[in-house]
């Protein structure tokens, strides 16, 4: 039915293409507006975190204002590197508890320290940098570097990735593995 459309109206998919991704980013947007709710991404934004706290793709969140409790829910497991040398880990279910400037408590996020996995316990922010601490120990990262959400698999960098995905796709090869 979709090809009648297109000659029907004599279309191009160039057209229909944009079309449809304004209509999706749409429809995803409103998703999280039901009953004026806002999205998860916005609750962080209204306590001074950047969006990219979280990776894209979270499905739903709890958050009880009372308390600060704050849950964030994915559809699974999420793992990417940042900045080539950290590789973070996100549970199904991150929680913690806002308020202004800080996320305590947290669970469902860890970051590869050498050869371990190590839980990141609480962030803050102090002016344009945002602290990650582990427990006893900690770093600072500036805030812009949390603007764009990360997507799993790939970080924040997934251009090439999602090119190469899409040429693979196109021409039905798989990429060539070749070690030095």
């Amino acid at each position: 039915m979709g090809s009648f459309i297109i000659q029907r109206f004599n279309l191009s998919s160039n057209l229909i293409i944009p079309f449809l991704l304004i209509t999706q980013c749409f429809v995803l947007g409103t998703i999280g507006h039901e009953n004026n709710k806002p999205t998860a991404y916005e609750v962080l934004k209204d306590f001074d975190f950047p969006i990219g706290l979280l990776p894209k793709g979270v499905t739903g969140y709890d958050f009880d204002p009372s308390s600060g409790k704050f849950s964030a829910f994915l559809n699974g497991g999420c793992s990417f590197s940042l900045e080539g040398s950290y590789r973070l880990k996100y549970k199904n279910t991150i929680k913690g508890y806002l308020s202004k400037g800080k996320i305590a408590s947290l669970e469902g996020v860890s970051v590869k320290l050498w050869f371990m996995w190590v839980n990141i316990v609480e962030i803050s922010r102090r002016g344009d940098d945002l602290e990650f601490s582990v427990g006893i120990a900690g770093a600072g990262f500036p805030f812009g570097n949390f603007e764009e959400c990360p997507q799993c698999g790939c970080g924040v960098n997934c251009n090439g990735i999602i090119n190469l995905q899409q040429q693979v796709r196109k021409f039905g090869e798989t990429p060539a593995v070749s070690s030095y």
